[in-house]
């Protein structure tokens, strides 16, 4: 669940990351090892806890084979 303090857009990504993440079947190690990223910033990414660059908004939706933009849809 996204942080409580976390923007309604970060609460979105953050949904939207955990979920993609889960249905493609990646663990939060395997994702970040394909994003490039550590395990950990993932976890805080899906908890709303970051505010997410742009470069790593590509990197997830790359990995998760979705257009950027489909990451903040809700």
């Amino acid at each position: 669940m996204a942080e409580a303090g976390a923007s309604e857009l970060r609460r979105v990504l953050a949904a939207n990351v955990r979920q993609l993440r889960k249905a493609k079947g990646l663990s939060q190690d395997a994702f970040a090892d394909e994003c490039g990223v550590h395990r950990t910033y993932v976890g805080g990414v899906e908890r709303g806890e970051y505010n997410v660059s742009v470069d790593n908004i590509e990197k997830f939706a790359k990995a998760l084979g979705v257009q950027g933009f489909e990451l903040l849809k809700p």
